[in-house]
């Protein structure tokens, strides 16, 4: 009687190791198709195969057995490959996590040449279109686009006076949750949902062009804020920032270019 293919035979077939097989049997992932009642040696068919890669792949991407478990049990192909795609999201995710990681201590460890081009600008009061609001650090990003998307149906046509910017509240950033504030100069900017008028006051900016796109946009944060001390300068009020050339002018972000101004004034000696 044929009795199908050895463990040792599937496990050189398939690229998973005995020992593996051995524990996906235990946890009923991937049975046997038969297992000797006296010797208890595990017989696999040849069917087994593809179901056996499949696994191998899941797991190469990290997903979990439980979650393996649910895709093999579905024969839904839009449920599986919603499962599937959840996952690949979630990865896709901690991929640009560790990617701004990485960008960030390159950046962190490059020498830093010739110094950082810091200008001190007084800039005047002026009227601007504006959404504001109190967010979470976390989803800040998603609130920058959905009010932006706000001003850009409120503002139609009108011609800009100048690049869009935000203000955005210390606390956003040593607790994590504070007051944001995103515009677009315009003139005789309208009052249509959370767009309204905003005057923002004059202010005396440090200023320093960030380039590139901001995965280690912290890093320009820190060197202007160690700039600002080696100049006996301290900070008054939110951070501001310029978007001189964002992902709405250019999908590039090598060619992005954000202008970080720190309200500051000069400390007594």
């Amino acid at each position: 009687m044929v009795r199908g293919l050895t463990i040792g035979e599937f496990a050189q077939l398939t690229h998973l190791s005995v020992r593996t097989l051995r524990r996906y049997h235990e946890s009923g992932l991937l049975e046997p198709a038969s297992v000797d009642p006296g010797s208890g040696y595990r017989y696999y068919a040849g069917e087994q195969i593809p179901t056996a890669q499949v696994i191998h792949r899941l797991r190469e991407l990290d997903v979990p057995l439980a979650d393996v478990a649910k895709i093999l049990a579905t024969e839904d192909p839009s449920e599986r490959a919603d499962l599937v795609g959840g996952h690949l999201r979630r990865l896709e995710a901690e991929l640009a996590r560790t990617r701004a990681a990485v960008v960030s201590l390159r950046q962190l460890l490059r020498p830093d040449d010739g110094g950082l081009p810091v200008e001190l600008r007084p800039v005047a009061a002026r009227t601007v279109a504006a959404v504001e609001g109190v967010v979470d650090r976390d989803d800040v990003l998603s609130w920058y686009a959905e009010a932006m998307a706000e001003l850009d149906a409120a503002l139609g046509d009108r011609p800009p006076l100048g690049p869009p910017g935000g203000h955005y509240a210390n606390e956003l950033f040593t607790g994590g949750r504070g007051s944001v504030l995103v515009y677009r100069p315009v003139a005789d900017p309208p009052r249509n949902g959370r767009v309204t008028p905003v005057n923002l006051p004059a202010a005396e900016l440090a200023v320093v062009v960030h380039c590139g796109p901001h995965d280690d946009i912290d890093v320009t944060y820190g060197r202007l804020g160690a700039w600002v001390v080696e100049h006996a300068l301290a900070v008054d009020g939110p951070v501001h920032e310029t978007y001189l050339v964002g992902p709405r002018d250019d999908l590039d972000p090598a060619a992005w270019r954000t202008e970080i101004g720190w309200p500051v004034f000069r400390l007594a000696v």
